[in-house]
């Protein structure tokens, strides 16, 4: 089943961010500092189950951030340009994101989606073979800290270059910049740390980043996983998931992954009016989570040999 075949009325057709697509996007903005907020005064607290919750919620929101600046990415959030990357950036410091250097990659990804030029800025390889192994090492992606560590001295140092094909002047900059504010806020930490504030440190950041992972982690783990990763048809190497409005929210429409593939400049508060489309011609469409994770567990059930081995 291919796109030109089916010619869909809506799937594939750009759009442009409206004032209401972006009144909504603030509003998403304003319900992350308010449950960041929550998250931090319950963390700070001296009962374990209240600070446990905190931590919990950090980690959720922390996850929430990563999913907003990936719509930043694509410029799908404000009417003005500029404005992604004032926002980005920061949604992308808890979880150590550098939103340019994900940006220049995710777009890559969305270009050679189904080659062998694939640069997806998470690492899990979807073509892999799922076993349990290959699933708990996605859990907390230690390849991918050693990157940012690696990218950072780079950029501090000034030698840090593009490896995945060729970038421009301006692009390689505004990434060094922000490993480089990477590296500032890892200094801050550090002094924090010395003065007595450890503790906060460990509550406010390192332990719901440990909580985070993993969410993003699962948060990430449809869009393409036991897809026909061989085709560059959207409708075959992709997955949506319809979900409810909560997983939508949370996943900041993630879900709705044909949709967004199919054009990846729509806002992604009006994906959804295409979902009836998706779930008729996609391949790789399931009603929940849950089902999701249930062929997931099937498959891993079927390679558990592999994952002896």
């Amino acid at each position: 089943m291919s796109q030109t075949a089916i010619s869909p009325r809506l799937l594939f057709q750009r759009a442009t961010v409206r004032p209401r697509d972006e009144a909504v996007f603030i509003v998403k903005l304003l319900v992350l500092a308010v449950l960041t907020a929550a998250g931090a005064w319950c963390a700070l607290q001296p009962t374990v189950a209240v600070t446990v919750a905190g931590v919990v919620l950090l980690g959720l929101a922390y996850t929430h951030a990563v999913g907003l600046q990936h719509q930043c990415l694509h410029h799908s959030a404000f009417r003005r340009s500029r404005l992604h990357r004032i926002v980005g950036v920061p949604l992308g410091l808890p979880l150590m994101v550098a939103y340019s250097h994900y940006r220049v990659r995710h777009l890559q990804h969305h270009r050679a989606l189904g080659t062998p030029d694939d640069t997806e800025f998470f690492g899990f390889d979807t073509r892999q073979p799922l076993t349990a192994g290959t699933l708990v090492r996605g859990f907390i992606d230690l390849r991918r800290l050693a990157a940012v560590a690696r990218d950072t001295a780079q950029c501090v140092a000034g030698c840090w270059e593009y490896d995945m094909g060729q970038i421009s002047p301006r692009s390689r900059k505004a990434i060094v910049t922000e490993y480089r504010l990477l590296a500032a806020a890892a200094v801050l930490l550090l002094v924090a740390c010395a003065l007595g504030g450890g503790e906060w440190v460990l509550r406010l950041w390192l332990l719901p980043l440990v909580v985070a992972m993993p969410m993003h982690f699962l948060v990430e783990l449809p869009e393409h996983i036991l897809c026909d990763t061989e085709s560059i048809d959207v409708l075959r190497n992709t997955r949506s998931i319809t979900g409810s409005p909560l997983t939508t929210w949370f996943t900041n429409g993630n879900n709705l992954h044909i949709e967004h593939h199919a054009a990846m400049n729509v806002p992604i508060s009006r994906l959804r009016e295409r979902h009836g489309e998706a779930r008729e011609l996609g391949l790789h469409v399931q009603r929940t989570y849950a089902d999701f994770f249930l062929i997931v567990a099937r498959e891993i059930w079927r390679n558990r040999d592999r994952s002896r081995a």
